[in-house]
């Protein structure tokens, strides 16, 4: 009787095969594989485990090699995926797949035995998820964050096997809190509820690589949602495998995607929020107000020098630039106020009666304190504010095309954006008249303007002209 029943026990036994990869990065479905780490678990212990190196046959990415430090160097002589198949295959026999974001590392997997001509199908259970469900106070679900704040110990972070190891323990105490396993039995899916379904695939391989804004339809061709990204196709697969639930949705609604190559970021941003706002789709809700909501000013105080002053935006007054979040615009203040040599007080960055703390380490000439006159230190300001406003000018912002052998122009008119053009670059954009025929006619309103001077700020345009 006692060994019948240890019999029954053993076979309700699920085994876990709980795994991490390490990638080359790089475009959807042409990374390669530089680790990977497999621990086969009990429910109780590790049973076996299989860590290598791969050779992925092509270059790692930069920033992919600054992450892990794992270099091209170091994979030469380590074995091809085809070589440690075999091993793969047979150390996650009758196991569930676990991982932290398991639609990634099932997918790169799934991906390489495809290429070998193996059909790799396992049910998965995503440690993201179910640390949702058991841990819904936890402000993030991110790896590293989520074992710091459970007090669980990691060395190797963003290698295979560090990772590997962390969520094995991870999953080990989000099993003890389902104590009937009911939720880890919920979240187990197949691919067919899991990964990139076939249609979800199609999808993918149907759209560019390159910079533009794409829109998602559902069956009755609305669209649900607007985006731009400089790599639409990367951008795709990332709502396409998300877990969040605006991702689920969009999984779950979406029958085609179109797109529009823009070749400029910057035209990418202006067509993506006036489109938002003429289709309002359904997921885009956020975007369909104006969300800059904080103003740079421009007053005079009782001693005649300018401070540059943020407010709560105000359609009434005269602004400089504006921003979307508190946070961002006391940032740019404060970069300005160096990049100026202006005062922290006349900039509203520092509280004081008398010198602000700058001039006492001597960073600041003493505007606070009357030291250089209203004339010189308004000179600085007016300087400042002549770069970053637009009104009254006029100017092309000249920026990459769709091909080689374009470029794409921004008109600005009298301080007013008038919309975005495309031009061979045999055809000279001197003649305002000629260049006004090329331009799409956009809104220009505060969106545009914060868009424009936002991105200016933080990046570069080929180059800017002045017209007269």
């Amino acid at each position: 009787m006692l060994l019948q029943l240890k019999l029954i026990f053993e076979i309700d036994i699920e085994m876990y095969a709980i795994l991490d990869i390490e990638t080359t990065g790089g475009q959807f479905n042409e990374e390669g594989i530089t680790e990977i780490a497999i621990y086969k678990f009990d429910g109780h212990e590790i049973v076996d485990q299989f860590i290598s190196l791969v050779n992925p046959e092509i270059p790692i990415q930069p920033f992919v090699v600054k992450l892990t430090g794992i270099n091209n160097a170091m994979l030469k002589s380590a074995p091809k995926f085809y070589e440690v198949a075999k091993r793969i295959i047979e150390i996650t026999n009758d196991c569930v797949l676990v991982a932290h974001n398991t639609a990634f590392d099932y997918r790169i997997l799934r991906t390489e035995f495809r290429r070998l001509g193996f059909d790799f199908n396992k049910q998965t259970l995503c440690t993201v998820e179910l640390s949702q469900k058991l841990l819904p106070e936890q402000p993030s679900h991110s790896l590293g964050k989520l074992v710091r704040a459970l007090g669980i110990p990691m060395a190797d972070r963003h290698r295979a096997s560090g990772d590997a190891l962390a969520t094995l323990k991870l999953f080990q105490l989000l099993l003890a809190k389902d104590t009937e396993k009911s939720i880890v039995q919920e979240l187990i899916k197949t691919e067919v509820l899991k990964g990139i379904t076939p249609k979800l695939y199609s999808i993918i391989e149907s759209v560019t690589s390159n910079t533009g804004v794409y829109y998602i339809h559902n069956e009755e061709c609305k669209i649900i949602y607007i985006g731009k990204s400089k790599n639409i196709k990367k951008r795709i697969n990332q709502h396409f495998t998300g877990i969040d639930k605006k991702s689920i949705k969009i999984q779950s609604q979406v029958f085609k995607v179109t797109f529009e190559e823009t070749g400029s970021e910057l035209i990418a941003l202006l067509k993506e929020s006036e489109e938002i706002k003429i289709h309002k789709p359904i997921y885009n809700r956020a975007q369909r107000k104006t969300l800059f909501n904080i103003a740079l000013y421009a007053e005079e105080d009782k001693n005649g020098y300018l401070t540059l002053q943020l407010q709560k935006a105000d359609g009434r007054k005269k602004e400089i630039t504006s921003f979307s979040t508190l946070q961002e615009a006391k940032n740019t203040l404060f970069r300005i106020t160096s990049d100026y040599n202006l005062c922290q007080k006349l900039t509203g960055l520092y509280v004081a009666n008398e010198a602000c703390f700058q001039y006492k380490i001597k960073e600041c000439d003493g505007a606070c304190i009357g030291k250089i006159t209203p004339e010189v230190y308004n000179t600085r300001v007016s300087e400042f504010i002549a770069k970053n406003s637009f009104e009254d000018q006029n100017m092309i912002l000249k920026d990459k095309g769709r091909t080689i052998h374009e470029r794409s122009v921004v008109l600005i008119e009298n301080g007013i954006y008038k919309g975005y053009g495309f031009f061979n670059l045999n055809f000279q954009i001197n003649n305002p008249e000629v260049l006004k025929s090329i331009i799409n006619v956009m809104e220009n309103n505060r969106d545009t303007q914060h868009i424009i001077q936002s991105y200016l700020r933080k990046n570069k345009v080929q180059k800017i002209l002045k017209l007269e």
